[in-house]
């Protein structure tokens, strides 16, 4: 039975290991999905291309932040280590790992200052 492009991401990121997919031309693919066999793992670095504060009533403030990782592609993640307000605009981060909310989930990528 073959995996699910989801299935092959999770595992990656058990190992901690940032994967995407690329394309026939060699061009990189996130969010994973079928249609694209070709696996490879991010370095993890990046910047940040866009950042807001969510301040949800009754719990503290974070950041949401999309990140443009060197290998070519962007994706949705936090930057930890810093006050959400002070995580900017291109900003230089690299990958960090967060455990999963449920026992048996994996890891979650997130992002710290390079500088931290």
């Amino acid at each position: 039975m073959e995996r699910s492009p989801a299935d092959v991401y999770a595992e990656h990121c058990r190992q901690r290991e940032l994967a995407y997919q690329v394309d026939p031309d060699g061009r990189p693919v996130f969010r994973p999905r079928v249609g694209y066999e070709a696996w490879r793992v991010s370095a993890g670095r990046g910047t940040v291309y866009s950042t807001t504060v969510a301040r949800p009533r009754g719990s503290d403030a974070y950041n949401i932040a999309l990140i443009d990782l060197d290998e070519g592609f962007r994706m949705m993640s936090r930057v930890v280590g810093r006050a959400p307000e002070d995580v900017t605009i291109g900003l230089r981060v690299r990958l960090a790992w967060e455990d999963g909310d449920e026992p048996e989930a994996p890891p979650v990528p997130v992002f710290q200052a390079e500088s931290a």
